[in-house]
């Protein structure tokens, strides 16, 4: 009997879920319109005139969005983009919410009325959207940004230090974290956390057996050696130098534990978490001491009622908006968010539990727990060590981010100043984070695609020769 000397290869029969995607997304798009219809109800007592226009926009994106993904990443995690669709739309229907009340105050007041920012928030997102098809559509194999890892350091640290520079760095609410040239203003450091987590995952694959290696033992936990304790300091001083010189202590806070976080998931090795938090907590005592803005954020977390002669601060207002809310909210239109100073961006975690409670809080931390989760899904399931890394840190991104953001309000911690992802008002977090997500579903589909497997020809061919023919990789 004649044998075939070459073997073709054919995809494995799987499912690519898209079909649960699609519907995902036209669920999620069906929470958008309730919500903004909820909106316009509660403040107007009527439907908003542009609700079909808002609607059949964020619908068409979406839409543009799955058929990206159905095209480029056929096998990706169905659940990711339908996630990040509700938390962008129901971010949306807030925004536009609290420039309803800006224009019923306007109104009183009988002076300008303010444009809103709901628009602009579409506007950003339709940007996000267009790099997240630009991702996945240039980024076929995640592997290849391995190459750049060296070129993905110096490019975060140009990026981190671009608000330093004379003439484009301006500053905002006491920081300098932002840039405007053109007419536009964006913020490097939110750019910055993707291309360092790259830099971040290429380095570890290279160096994770080295800083595997045990050095004492100290209570019953094997600490590293101290050679290899290298790239923790750098990164912890670097942390407190984006603290000192830009006053940003969110951004150092995230950098920090997402670093941490990689470095455990590359080694396996507890010592260094317990090494990681003995750092945050001398420097977070070192910059409570010497920075005067740390000081007084932590003196506001642990006495945000010691003043009232002063009236209530941004902290209190977001607690007692909180409170207000209660197990179910007041309803959508219905609260008073607009006390709260810079609703729409920091404290938009409060608006929401504010109008949708408790319960609707509990919900939209879910779906981040979800988005969170499946980031980590992927991780494991990757094929290559560079994969497991990076999907692992872009989640450790966005779930220290929620974090930090949720903690701060709720007075869990100290405010930091940054963003809720897909929720907050602002360009560069927002498109940003929609270019993770790319990453993401761009490494899903790696991690999800079928293995080729010996066509039936070749399997015949196999079993009667005896011989298990070479599969490529």
């Amino acid at each position: 009997m004649t044998t075939t000397s070459a073997m073709t290869l054919t995809p494995q029969a799987t499912r690519s879920r898209r079909g649960a995607e699609l519907f995902l997304l036209v669920v999620g798009g069906l929470v958008f319109v309730g919500a903004y219809a909820a909106v316009g109800l509660g403040v107007n007592g009527e439907l908003p005139a542009n609700l079909g226009t808002y609607g059949a926009f964020l619908a068409v994106l979406l839409l543009a969005a799955h058929l990206v993904v159905r095209r480029t990443a056929r096998y990706a995690d169905p659940v990711l983009l339908p996630a990040v669709g509700v938390l962008n739309g129901l971010g949306l229907a807030m925004i536009h919410r609290l420039d309803l009340a800006d224009v019923k105050r306007g109104e009183e007041a009988r002076g300008a009325l303010p444009s809103g920012d709901a628009l602009s928030q579409l506007t950003w997102m339709t940007v996000g959207v267009a790099l997240f098809a630009l991702v996945l559509i240039g980024v076929r194999d995640h592997r290849t940004l391995q190459r750049y890892t060296y070129t993905a350091m110096v490019l975060g640290i140009g990026l981190l230090l671009l608000p330093l520079v004379p003439g484009i760095g301006v500053t905002l609410n006491g920081s300098r974290i932002w840039i405007r040239a053109l007419g536009f203003s964006f913020q490097p450091g939110e750019a910055a956390k993707v291309v360092l987590m790259v830099f971040f995952a290429g380095y570890l694959v290279v160096k994770r057996d080295v800083l595997a290696l045990a050095g004492r033992r100290v209570l019953g936990v094997d600490l590293p050696r101290g050679r290899d304790l290298g790239p923790l300091m750098l990164v912890w001083l670097a942390c407190l130098a984006i603290l000192v010189f830009e006053k940003d202590l969110g951004t150092s806070v995230l950098f920090f534990g997402s670093f941490v976080m990689l470095l455990y998931v590359a080694t396996q090795r507890r010592s260094w978490l317990i090494l990681g938090a003995l750092l945050f907590a001398v420097g977070g005592w070192f910059a409570y001491k010497s920075f005067g803005h740390v000081h007084v954020r932590v003196d506001a977390w642990l006495h945000p009622f010691a003043h009232p002669e002063l009236g209530p601060t941004q902290l209190t207002q977001g607690l007692f908006g909180l409170a207000a809310g209660g197990i179910l909210g007041t309803g959508l239109g219905l609260g008073r968010p607009d006390l709260v100073p810079l609703a729409k961006s920091d404290f938009i975690v409060a608006s929401i539990g504010e109008e949708l409670g408790l319960t609707g809080l509990m919900a939209v931390l879910l779906l981040y727990g979800i988005i969170v989760e499946r980031g980590l899904r992927t991780a494991i399931a990757s094929r290559d060590a560079f994969g497991k890394l990076l999907a692992a840190g872009l989640s450790f991104i966005i779930g220290i981010q929620v974090f930090v953001v949720v903690g701060g309000v709720t007075r869990l911690i100290p405010l930091t100043g940054l963003t809720t992802p897909f929720l907050s008002y602002g360009g560069s977090s927002l498109v940003v984070n929609w270019m993770i997500i790319a990453l993401l579903l761009r490494m899903s589909d790696a991690a999800r695609r079928p293995a080729p497997v010996p066509s039936t020809a070749a399997s015949t061919a196999s079993a009667t020769t005896g011989r298990q023919p070479a599969v490529q990789p």
